[in-house]
């Protein structure tokens, strides 16, 4: 990235802002802004297959900030929302007209909305809220940044405004849904914006039109208690407690085990030269759904746990976020760097092709290598977050783990393994060069395998 603004002068700039939303805002119960924030000032391009861009603004260089303001979160507070007390958690749920049970993606949602994670929402999107992100990716009246909508599907015809819903996970109370607002959504458009695609070789368009009910209900989610899973995920405001106060902390998102060559690249962008000195990793994992083929949950946060102990890195901190993916590459890329804000991080770790998917049927990419990248080049300093583009690295016999320029330029010896390879490696019981994979990662997911 051509850095042409300095660091810190871009993270001022995001607090001010922040700072300037929150206290002028006013949020209705179902998360919107009712009152007008600061206007847009330029229209950008949108990346390469892409039909939508947020707005960008323009704002002038500004030094010296402390880095105590340094990871102000979205809108300029956590709107966690959890209930407490046990007798009030019995009132609310007493006082709901009916019940109903959260499919494995809504629960994410509804976790990240009563946790402050998907601040500055507190609940799920109306019809002009969600218009307003599919269409420009902003919040309307405050006119904050916000990659996908949030919202809450259904079919059942009990779902309609003026009713409040008890949401549960079997016979645990999540939380209640004060509905406010209910609507049928333009599917073919939310899939053109958001993922700049309409065929259902898109697994996030597949997910849209065939797994997402007709009607969408937007209002207001009142925590009663988080879910219980067998991965732990901690609340921002809890991971916020165990960051350090003083340096970068820079966000690395995965939703696969990690080889070496993702822990070699997470650990070397604390080298970046946009990371300031006694910068440290939070690695957060996506936990929640993903694509049909992809590991599970469960298996994945077996994985990072004896890694964690493995590596015992002092400057390496692990968390787990229970979020749903939607492959939806750019504008997924602004989500992750938005929560990640949420949950105190300053910097954003930006791969090639990342929250990517390819065709079902042809195997083709959707989206550039690069297109990921550079949409958060283009809207990360309006976040207050900056994005750090991760490195290309390869495996050499001569010097380890370098970058693909350097291997080219000293003409290298490059080892590969390709996934399908390692797969048939995993379940053939053949030994897996350690130059690829840690010992731990593989017996974990051996283990795994075996229970199939």
């Amino acid at each position: 990235f051509t850095r042409a603004l300095p660091r810190r002068g871009t993270m001022l700039r995001a607090f001010l802002l922040a700072t300037a939303c929150a206290s002028a805002t006013a949020f209705s119960p179902a998360g919107i802004p009712v009152t007008s924030g600061a206007k847009r000032a330029a229209v950008s391009a949108a990346p390469s297959r892409l039909a939508a861009a947020a707005p960008m603004r323009t704002m002038s260089p500004l030094t010296g900030l402390s880095m105590a303001l340094k990871s102000v979160p979205h809108g300029g507070k956590l709107t966690e929302n959890i209930i407490k007390d046990d007798a009030k958690k019995a009132e609310l749920a007493k006082a709901c007209d009916f019940e109903v049970q959260l499919n494995e993606r809504q629960l994410c949602d509804v976790e990240l909305i009563m946790n402050g994670g998907l601040s500055p929402l507190t609940g799920f999107m109306d019809e002009k809220t969600y218009q307003n992100v599919v269409d420009n990716m902003r919040l309307p009246g405050s006119d904050l940044l916000f990659g996908l909508p949030i919202v809450f599907d259904t079919n059942d015809e009990r779902m309609v405004p003026g009713k409040t819903v008890l949401l549960k996970d079997g016979d645990r109370d999540i939380a209640t849904f004060k509905i406010s607002d209910r609507y049928m959504p333009n599917k073919v458009n939310e899939c053109k914006q958001c993922y700049g695609e309409t065929t259902l070789e898109h697994p996030g368009v597949l997910m849209v039109a065939t797994q997402r009910g007709a009607y969408y209900c937007g209002g207001e989610v009142t925590g009663l208690n988080l879910p219980i899973r067998d991965f732990p995920c901690k609340t921002p405001a809890e991971v916020r407690e165990e960051l350090p106060e003083d340096v970068d902390i820079v966000a690395f998102q995965c939703r696969n085990p990690i080889h070496r060559a993702h822990y070699e690249l997470f650990t070397r962008a604390l080298d970046a030269p946009e990371v300031g000195e006694g910068g440290v990793v939070l690695v957060h994992p996506t936990c929640g759904p993903t694509q049909a083929d992809d590991i599970s949950g469960v298996t994945r946060y077996k994985t990072y746990v004896v890694l964690a102990e493995e590596t015992a890195n002092p400057r390496i901190t692990w968390d787990y976020l229970p979020y749903s993916m939607h492959m939806a590459g750019p504008r997924e890329a602004i989500q992750h760097m938005m929560i990640r804000k949420n949950f105190g991080c300053t910097h954003f770790i930006i791969g090639r092709d990342m929250a990517g998917s390819k065709s079902s049927i042809t195997g083709d990419d959707f989206y550039g290598p690069y297109d990921a990248q550079d949409f958060a080049k283009k809207h990360g300093p309006e976040l207050g977050m900056t994005p750090v583009p991760s490195l290309n690295l390869v495996y050499t016999e001569e010097k380890d783990y370098v970058t693909a320029e350097q291997a080219k330029e000293e003409n290298l010896s490059e080892k590969k393994l390709s996934g399908t390879a390692f797969r048939k490696m995993l379940r053939g019981g053949e030994e897996i060069p350690e130059w690829f994979a840690f010992k731990s990662v593989v017996k974990v997911l051996r283990e795994e395998e075996m229970k199939k």
